[in-house]
């Protein structure tokens, strides 16, 4: 169908609230995506107790004190709110999506029936990780923030020793700093990843805005993935890079109007609401004055004027040293 797949990354913008969650999913689906992701994770399997955090999480979280630890311990979902949250995304009609951080989040994905696995950029230099990944689900989309080729390749390597095939992993680029300045977008990657692999590729994106993602789809992007957030002055590490409900249902309508604007058959020709628009934009030889019967045309009697009826101006030439057959008046369309 060509239609991009667009992943509303609800995270850990719930900040640790189930009726946060709940709202996010309404907001993912009044915005139109395809999925709504949170995140899987427990914490003394992710991050060790005394590592720090990253600039940007001190600087959205405005505690510099506690550690990673203590910031993801409040933002986990314990398996009871996962399948609370499953459940209202069947009533909204919404596809349910998570990213497991840790061996057991991602057999946990598993067993509550998911069949594609998504493998955050943090992730993609973590062997056991692929491994568990690959042996667990058969469709892939693969982050590769923070990457060299020489890493995406090594991953897709342990994906194919596992017996997934390329044409069920999708790459995509990313940047991991939050938000992502513009100038470090390096959009043309996603070309090369594409070009290098032969894999599907998409766009996962931390700018501030929806010009990139947008940007994304026009270069052939097929999936999408955006951090949203109920309001992006929400205290949290992700919010502020996060987009708010209605700038979500605006990339969402402009994403499916440029998939709309790039599904031609690249063959240019009229198109079928154009052409009644050809005899009105398009120009004919008409008299620019008075002209007697067998009087000759030449550039002092006849000019080009709308509408585009009668004879071409392609065909001046061949009018220009011709009899007139009859009389005209200033305007009349010429005839031969």
């Amino acid at each position: 169908m060509n239609r991009v797949l667009i992943i509303a990354e609800a995270g850990v913008n719930h900040n640790g609230s189930i009726e946060n969650a709940f709202r996010l999913i309404d907001a993912a689906f009044d915005a139109g995506v395809d999925y709504v992701k949170f995140q899987t994770f427990k914490s003394e399997n992710l991050v060790s107790k005394s590592a720090k955090k990253a600039d940007y999480q001190i600087q959205n979280t405005g505690n510099s004190s506690d550690s990673q630890y203590e910031m993801l311990k409040k933002l986990e979902l314990s398996h009871e709110n996962h399948q609370l949250l499953i459940d209202y995304c069947k009533q909204k009609s919404i596809h349910f999506f998570s990213t497991a951080f840790d061996l057991d989040s991602l057999a946990y994905l598993k067993e509550i029936g998911l069949d594609l696995v998504k493998i955050p950029s943090g992730e993609i230099t973590n062997l056991p990780y692929l491994r568990r990944a690959a042996k667990l689900f058969k469709k892939v989309i693969l982050s590769t923030g923070m990457c060299t080729m020489e890493d995406i390749e090594a991953a897709i390597n342990v994906f194919l020793g596992e017996g997934i095939l390329k044409d069920d992993i999708t790459i995509l680029h990313c940047n991991t700093e939050y938000p992502t300045p513009m100038n470090d977008v390096n959009l043309k990657a996603m070309l090369s990843i594409q070009q290098q692999f032969g894999t599907e590729v998409g766009y996962s994106d931390h700018t501030l805005g929806i010009e990139v993602p947008i940007a994304a789809v026009a270069l052939g992007a097929s999936v999408i993935e955006k951090h949203f957030t109920l309001d992006n002055t929400m205290e949290g590490p992700d919010h502020a890079a996060s987009l708010e409900p209605q700038q979500l249902k605006e990339m969402v309508k402009a994403i499916r109007n440029i998939e709309q604007a790039i599904s031609g058959d690249g063959i240019k020709q009229p198109s079928d609401s154009e052409m009644k628009n050809i005899e009105i934009a398009r120009k004919s030889i008409v008299a620019s004055k008075q002209i007697i019967e067998g009087e000759i045309f030449t550039e002092d009697n006849i000019t080009v004027k709308r509408p585009g009826t009668g004879i071409s101006p392609m065909k001046w030439d061949e009018v220009i040293g011709k009899k007139a057959g009859r009389a005209y008046n200033a305007d009349e369309l010429i005839q031969l």
